[in-house]
């Protein structure tokens, strides 16, 4: 049974960004770095010491990435009035950690990364994180430290879908199909492929928040909230919805 992390071991500080980008295009599961104003590395001491120094060395874990979020109007979507400005709120878009560090490592770099920002970007105040269904998430390293839960779907403006032009291809995801076809509206999809194809519903992401602000500050925060306080999913199923769209002479077949 794996052991509770050390965490006299580890610590948090920014990295380059480039640094973190490689790291998340090398491990993280989406392949790619997303929005990222502060790439914050995790490091590990090792009992190795260090060639020259009277110390010991410490090696790269892996890396907590926050940026500002996608959408224009974030603030409005967690609170019924515009108490503070987007400027106030990041996004935990990537955190990956290599195996073997404890199990309890990422809840411990999440906690750690709460006082780094207190200290050193005292202007935010929210942050927003999300966990994806279909790669089985339910949030579980936000429950560990306690954020809190606003439901699956009720954020998102619209549904998405994957793609697949054969049975036997791999899913596109709907930010590559709009990328390759430039639409991912079906009659659209239709012109461009030209021949009968698969459209698969994403799974609507769980959506987590987190204050950082004074007890004054928390607690208008909670007042204000648009959406209410839920209790957190556990063993979470994703009902998968796949439509075939049957196209002759690059019409849609009913």
């Amino acid at each position: 049974m794996e052991s509770y992390v050390d965490k006299s071991k580890v610590s948090i500080r920014p990295i380059y960004k480039p640094l973190a980008k490689d790291m998340i295009e090398k491990n993280h599961y989406s392949g790619r770095l997303s929005s990222c104003r502060y790439p914050l590395g995790v490091f590990y001491q090792t009992d190795n010491q260090h060639q020259f120094f009277d110390e010991s060395e410490e090696k790269l874990i892996g890396v907590a990435c926050y940026g500002f979020p996608v959408g224009r109007r974030v603030v409005g979507s967690i609170f019924k009035e515009d108490i503070i400005e987007n400027k106030n709120v990041l996004e935990l878009t990537r955190l990956f950690i290599h195996d073997g560090y404890g199990k309890n490592i990422e809840s411990h770099v999440i906690s750690a990364s709460f006082k780094w920002m207190k200290k050193h970007a005292p202007n935010i105040k929210v942050l927003v994180s999300y966990a994806d269904p279909e790669q089985s998430h339910d949030g579980a390293i936000y429950q560990a430290t306690n954020w809190i839960y606003q439901g699956c779907g009720d954020f998102q403006l619209a549904p998405t879908y994957s793609l697949r032009v054969s049975e036997d291809d791999d899913w596109m995801h709907s930010r590559s199909v709009y990328s390759k076809y430039g639409s991912a509206a079906p009659k659209n999809l239709i012109k461009a492929i030209g021949q009968t194809f698969w459209l698969k519903k994403e799974a609507s992401k769980h959506r987590y928040i987190y204050f950082l602000g004074n007890k004054k500050e928390n607690r208008l925060y909670k007042k204000m909230m648009k959406h209410p306080m839920m209790d957190y999913p556990k063993n979470y199923q994703h009902d998968v919805e796949i439509t075939k769209i049957e196209v002759e002479n690059d019409k849609w077949k009913d």
